[in-house]
């Protein structure tokens, strides 16, 4: 049998298992979908019917009009795009200088075994409690949104990284040694593309972190985005807007979340 995509001979067997996997992936896709159709569909009607109060949980035509209403208003769009701004810009710098600093500390053992009580408090550390020492430092204002949500992916990014560089089979390691490399080749050369996978699975927990973070920054001092809106909602009981407000926290962490598979997907594609 003739395959188009990599223009070699692939045998009946091996084409009906690859035929099997995709159907199972679209039958576990279908069934995804199913059960969020049917809670929705339970949702509206148990508040058409009143057995559900919709003033305290809402329901999805109330929240439909909630987004028709706050587009017609123009407040929509700045909203979500104040939120996805400074979680995107947290997200980046909490990987980027957490994967930076799991470097140094596999670089130097030395340094490693200094840092590893103060890694462990800080993780253990409710990053929440930290907000107004932050507002207090930085200011009330975007930055301090976005250093929230720099902290709360973190320590966790540079925990996450550093146990997968240390995971690395040290024979690997040895060997490359032993043929004289310097630590900046071994680094290049064996660390950081064996790690690819455990830098995406913090890359993977960093999506649903920095969400934390920037919404509870919101929380704290702004006067924008989904954060303030929930606040708002629940200050003056427009639970509506909450609701609304966690419907499209949801939607964007997920598409967050499978741009994250899609680049997982992308380099170990390169890798291989």
């Amino acid at each position: 049998m003739y395959n188009k995509n990599n223009h070699k001979a692939v045998s009946k067997e091996h084409a009906e298992y690859i035929a099997k996997i995709k159907k199972r992936k679209l039958l576990i896709r279908l069934t995804q979908i199913s059960i969020l159709i049917i809670f929705i569909a339970l949702w509206e009607l148990t508040a058409r019917l009143k057995i559900i109060d919709a003033f305290i949980t809402s329901q999805p035509s109330r929240i439909i009009n909630t987004l028709i209403s706050l587009h017609e208003e123009g407040t929509l769009w700045m909203h979500i795009s104040i939120s996805i701004l400074e979680t995107i810009v947290g997200f980046i710098l909490g990987t980027a200088f957490g994967t930076a600093i799991a470097i140094i500390l596999w670089w130097s053992d030395f340094a490693a075994k200094v840092a590893d009580p103060y890694l462990v408090v800080l993780n253990s550390l409710p990053k929440v409690a930290l907000g107004p020492i932050i507002i207090v430092w930085i200011g009330a204002g975007p930055f301090a949104i976005i250093t929230m949500a720099l902290l709360v992916s973190l320590i966790v990014t540079i925990i996450t990284v550093l146990n997968g560089f240390l995971e690395i089979n040290p024979d690997k390691i040895k060997l490359l040694q032993t043929f004289g490399a310097t630590k900046l080749q071994i680094l290049k050369k064996v660390i950081l593309p064996a790690s690819i996978p455990t830098i995406i699975s913090a890359l993977k927990i960093n999506v649903g972190m920095s969400w934390v973070g920037v919404v509870v920054g919101e929380f704290l001092v702004s006067k924008a985005g989904l954060g303030h809106l929930i606040v708002y909602g629940g200050q003056v009981f427009k639970l509506d807007l909450v609701m609304t407000s966690i419907f499209i926290l949801s939607i964007a962490a997920v598409l967050m979340y499978q741009f994250t598979a899609w680049l997982e997907k992308k380099l170990i594609k390169w890798q291989n």
